[in-house]
């Protein structure tokens, strides 16, 4: 397992980030994801550490909070000594029927920090992320009572979850110019089936050194070996009954095409493939990867011991790569001027 840093912090987290998306199964969508119960998440949470995962990603919104309590009673049970663990979690989703119980306000931040510390049995939250942007309410607002939090102990770094390049950038400034803490991360979706990130949102996480955590790095178990052209759907796993993340089915199958012949030649999963590709990309800090069996977890651990070639990485850069958009194609010709 390899550690990086996070960011602008000196923060190491691990390369493979467990997520409890899975956990609870309270809720009908939720439900359609994953039911671990304590029992098997205690197990699961142990795999994790032992294998040297010290990052562990959540979110309010999982299981109607039933993945924070299931999330903090494992840590609880196991007797993880508190500092040897990084536990993100999120806000932004609905959590209640009150109009103001949803949003990223001061109001909805605040109630939902010292909920989520209540659920997850702790005094601090690592990593306390904006789950997703919010129109109605200033980033100032957002980014004051971020701050506020940080400067009273409860949240150690703040994040953001599928915001626009612009969006985390214009937040960058404002936390500059007001002196407030700053985004550390963006957790966002990104495959090989899937690297819109790569146009606008990855050469602005370089430019301005935040890390990126992946989400669904499998996009929602396609990419896990199990559904080709042929089979669609094998009945079971996450895409039969919640498909989801939208994905180009055609491109998405040309790479598990390429995939299986690389899966093949290291002698290993085309689930493993998928992550190692992420992991062998710069602009990555950690991918997130959740579980409803131990056995998938082991898998997916074994994905950090995957050495692609350059030869693999050409292959599934051809197979996967984007189409050319405009400025994109424009950048690449004009800036070959000054990059000669």
């Amino acid at each position: 397992m390899k550690y990086n840093k996070l960011g602008q912090t000196g923060l190491y987290v691990s390369e493979l980030c467990l997520g409890t998306m899975t956990f609870g199964g309270q809720g009908e969508m939720w439900q359609k994801i994953g039911q671990v119960q304590q029992k098997e998440a205690d197990q699961l949470v142990k795999s994790a550490l032992d294998a040297g995962i010290n990052f562990i990603d959540t979110a309010n919104v999982y299981a109607e909070g039933k993945s924070e309590e299931i999330t903090g009673q494992a840590l609880k049970n196991l007797g993880v000594p508190r500092e040897d663990v990084v536990v993100a979690t999120k806000v932004f989703g609905r959590m209640g029927a009150n109009i103001n119980s949803t949003g990223a306000s001061r109001h909805h931040i605040m109630d939902q920090a010292k909920a989520s510390l209540k659920r997850l049995q702790l005094d601090h939250i690592d990593l306390y992320q904006i789950h997703g942007f919010d129109s109605a309410t200033p980033m100032e607002e957002t980014l004051d009572a971020l701050d506020t939090l940080v400067k009273h102990g409860h949240v150690r770094y703040i994040g953001v979850s599928n915001w626009a390049a612009w969006q985390i950038v214009k937040a960058l400034g404002i936390s500059e110019r007001h002196h407030l803490a700053r985004f550390a991360s963006l957790q966002a979706y990104y495959t090989l089936a899937g690297r819109d990130l790569e146009r606008e949102i990855v050469p602005m996480l370089k430019s301005e050194n935040v890390g990126l955590m992946v989400w669904s790095p499998l996009a929602g178990g396609l990419l896990s070996g199990k559904y080709d052209r042929n089979k669609e759907t094998d009945g079971e796993g996450r895409r039969a009954s919640f498909d989801f993340p939208p994905v180009n089915r055609d491109r998405a199958y040309d790479c598990i095409d390429a995939m299986r012949v690389v899966a093949r030649a290291h002698d290993c999963s085309v689930a493993q493939i998928a992550l190692a590709w992420l992991l062998h990309q710069q602009a990555v800090t950690s991918v997130i990867v959740g579980a409803k069996r131990a056995e998938q977890l082991e898998d997916n651990i074994k994905a950090t011991g995957i050495k692609l070639t350059g030869a693999d990485l050409e292959a599934l850069n051809a197979v996967s790569a984007l189409p050319a958009e405009y400025p994109g194609w424009m950048l690449e010709r004009q800036g070959a001027y000054r990059n000669g």
